[in-house]
């Protein structure tokens, strides 16, 4: 069972949102908050799988409390739901420590995998988040590596091949299944590549991948 609470300083939408979870068996919601401050409470009290966090709230913000909920509960996902695109709310929520971040026109069907996904371990951004967040980062001083480290010397072959596959939008159970080995198989040989690319997570990961050309299949 995925426990969740929704956090949203819309009622209307908060409790539109907590019905369609609610209505999807393996799902919960355990609290709602309409505000940053009650969204932190609500974590610390029911320890939820995942917020599903609007970023302009009351009090204090989404963003800020995606950071509070991170550094204090590193066990409770954060996915973003938000009106906002800009470059500045997306990089603020990713480095706040989002693992998903989806615009309010996403379908229903959308938002739902999206919480599988992230209360899974997997990062997950909608397609136009995900090319922003590629576009800012490429410009940042993470652009300017050598060739030698961009083409991802040290890597094995079968690291690559997953890599790839993760640069290309796949989930681990993706992998696995393309790849005929097991999710575990597919986690230790991420694990394996963040620490040779000393990176932190699987956003950075798809950066330096898709830098390195790969990701295009």
């Amino acid at each position: 069972m995925i426990t969740i609470v929704v956090a949203d300083d819309h009622p209307v939408l908060r409790d539109g949102l907590a019905a369609l979870i609610s209505s999807v068996d393996g799902m919960t919601v355990v609290a709602q908050a309409g505000t940053g401050s009650e969204a932190i409470r609500a974590v610390r009290e029911h320890r939820p799988d995942l917020v599903l966090m609007d970023l302009h709230m009351p009090d204090i913000d989404g963003t800020e409390a995606t950071r509070q909920i991170s550094a204090e509960l590193p066990g409770t996902r954060v996915l973003v739901l938000t009106m906002y695109e800009d470059d500045q709310s997306v990089m603020a929520a990713i480095r706040a420590g989002a693992s998903g971040y989806l615009l309010k026109g996403a379908s229903q069907q959308e938002i739902l995998r999206a919480i599988q996904a992230v209360a899974s371990g997997d990062a997950l951004f909608s397609a136009a988040i995900a090319k922003r967040i590629v576009a800012h980062l490429n410009q940042s001083p993470l652009g300017t590596l050598d060739h030698s480290v961009r083409e991802l010397p040290d890597l094995t072959p079968r690291e690559k091949e997953i890599l790839d596959l993760l640069a290309a939008g796949r989930s681990n159970h993706a992998i696995a299944l393309r790849l005929d080995i097991s999710p575990k198989t597919v986690a230790n040989h991420l694990s394996a590549v963040f620490a040779k690319l000393q990176v932190n997570d699987r956003t950075q990961a798809v950066i330096r991948a898709r830098q390195a050309g790969l990701g295009n299949g």
